[in-house]
């Protein structure tokens, strides 16, 4: 009885530590549920140093789970900790090797570190288990041909050939890589494959004979092109590939006339045309440059009966290329602006024509017209304005500048709105509204910091108003360190140093701006006689003052600071 009694003991004592180590390991999964669970929400809300922490102790708790390598590996790569998270990508998938999503993201992991033989390996395994994925297969393709493993491309498309049948992209690629490989016959026979298998298709035709070609087979080539053309005359392609005959056989005349035939071609596309063009022009540049035959090019093609804008512009581009007459390139310009009046391009080209002939009239009319199509565009209310300006029209110029400004946005150039507001705060300067010139001023400075000459006139502006003279200098500085020869600037500085009382300073930068002054006017050499006046030297000033009296007969006060020889304020 009691060696009985010692076994039922025993066996309930096992049986208790069974349950007990039963009842840990439940306590690990509940604890790990609910920590991933937490690690999940925190990544919901954006909160990934959490998140991150508590994936950490969930690998801890159960090491084999799968999920938990996934999303650590994310976070890898986020810190870009490249080797810790292809490490965390490899585990998830060995643990779960029939996770598609597991096997492509290790293979992106591996394309991103370049060890293509391993991606291949992992795409090769998809594709294995699931064989509807032709993506796949465009995968591999791409990996092989970034390997310059081309004879294992080709045998992917083949595979896709199976899949889909013969089609003009994978005909296509399969050439190029023979080619790429030297095996020019091959390159064509795929060709030829595709035609026989379309042979009621002329672009399949053009691409055998293109194929040939290559393969130095002109004449079989030539013969397949002319057999397009006698059924397609304006088959753009068998024309291109015709030229392409001619250039081989460095037969010129026809180059010119099939090229001519492509220009003229209805069903040629801009591309096609412009294409064109640009090669014929840099033949002919290297040839010597004879224009005629180029612009009669253009002038046929701008004859037809629904013309080109792209043609139009590029016309105005090769004559202003050519340096020819600025009445010529204007009416091409004028002819672009005719057939697409919506374009910039060649509205500011007449713009700075008219802007360089002082033809203030026309850049109105211009602009004003780019206002309807193009009323985001700056550059015309800036012309504009300034037209309206060198008339002497200050209302309208300011209307304009004030539109320009209205169409400021994130993406302006800063240097463009800048000079808006510097040309403002001269206007409204000008009209005796200072507080808004100021504010105009302070703008231009906010968009750039160091417009020389925005901090020229604002400086100058509050020194003539005897109005914070300190930042005036401040500002003035900035100019001559700049420009330290800019006589205007020179002078502004020396009238600030005059108006806060540094005479002497004053004169020595009068004097620079004398010296580097090769026309000085009358202001400048007023502005020298107060200075020296007040710096002690009456004879001078009053020679300064005479010679600006020259210049300005009528101006009174002038009259008075000579007649008493001494400064007068206004």
């Amino acid at each position: 009885m009691r060696i009985k009694s010692i076994l039922i003991l025993l066996l309930f004592s096992v049986s208790l530590v069974a349950n007990a180590q039963t009842d840990s390991a439940s306590a690990a999964s509940r604890e790990y549920d609910m920590l991933f669970h937490e690690a999940m929400l925190q990544r919901h809300q954006s909160h990934h140093d959490a998140a991150f922490d508590l994936l950490m102790r969930c690998q801890e708790l159960r090491p084999e789970a799968s999920e938990t390598y996934f999303f650590l590996a994310q976070y890898h790569t986020a810190m870009k900790h490249n080797e810790q998270a292809l490490a965390a990508f490899e585990k998830a998938a060995a643990l779960e090797p029939t996770n598609a999503t597991y096997m492509e993201t290790l293979s992106d992991a591996y394309i991103m570190q370049k060890r293509y033989d391993d991606a291949v390996r992992v795409v090769k395994k998809l594709y294995e288990a699931d064989k509807s994925r032709e993506d796949l297969l465009e995968t591999l393709y791409n990996l092989y041909t970034n390997q310059e493993q081309y004879q294992e491309a080709i045998g992917i498309l083949d595979q896709l050939e199976q899949n889909n049948g013969k089609t003009e992209r994978i005909a296509l690629a399969k050439s190029r890589l023979y080619l790429q490989l030297g095996e020019q016959e091959k390159s064509a026979l795929a060709m030829k494959e595709l035609m026989e298998q379309h042979p009621n298709d002329l672009n399949y035709k053009t691409l055998y004979a293109n194929a040939l070609m290559i393969n130095s087979q002109r004449e079989e080539a030539l013969v397949l092109l002319q057999q397009v053309l006698d059924e397609e005359p304006n088959n753009i392609r068998a024309q291109v590939a015709l030229k392409g005959y001619y250039n081989a056989e460095e037969d010129s005349a026809a180059v010119m006339e099939i090229t001519r035939r492509i220009l003229l071609n209805p069903k040629a596309t801009t591309e096609d045309k412009v294409y064109q063009m640009r090669s014929l022009i840099a033949h002919n540049e290297d040839m010597g440059g004879d224009s005629t035959v180029i612009l009669n090019l253009f002038h046929e093609m701008l004859q037809q009966p629904e013309p080109d804008p792209d043609i139009a512009e590029l016309t105005a581009a090769y004559m202003d290329l050519k340096k020819m007459p600025r009445d010529s390139i204007a009416q091409a310009l004028e002819l672009v602006l005719r057939l697409a009046p919506e374009r910039t391009s060649p509205r500011l080209h007449l713009v700075q024509f008219a802007w360089e002939a002082d033809d203030n009239d026309s850049i109105i009319s211009l602009c004003q017209a780019a206002r309807q199509y193009n009323p985001e565009e700056m550059a015309f209310y800036y012309y504009q304005g300034m037209a309206y300006y060198r008339q002497n029209d200050t209302d309208h110029a300011l209307e304009a500048f004030q539109n320009g400004i209205s169409v400021i946005n994130d993406n302006s150039s800063p240097d463009i709105v800048s000079d808006f507001y510097a040309v403002m705060g001269d206007l409204l300067f000008q009209k005796h509204r200072k507080r808004e010139a100021y504010e105009a001023y302070d703008s231009c400075l906010q968009w750039k910091p160091d417009n020389i000459g925005c901090l020229n006139n604002y400086a100058y502006y509050l020194s003539t108003e005897n109005e914070r003279l300190d930042e005036a200098e401040l500002m003035s500085f900035k100019t001559i360190k700049a420009e330290p020869k800019n006589a205007t600037y020179l002078d502004t500085y020396a009238w600030i140093l005059f108006m806060q009382g540094r005479y002497a300073e004053a004169r020595i930068y009068i004097d620079q701006a004398l010296q580097n002054d090769s026309t000085v006017g009358a202001v400048v050499t007023e502005h020298a006689g107060d200075i020296y006046a007040q710096a002690g030297d009456i004879e001078g000033a009053v020679a300064f003052w005479q010679k600006a009296l020259d210049m300005e007969p009528n101006n009174k006060l002038l009259a008075r600071k000579l007649k008493k020889k001494k400064y007068l304020r206004k």
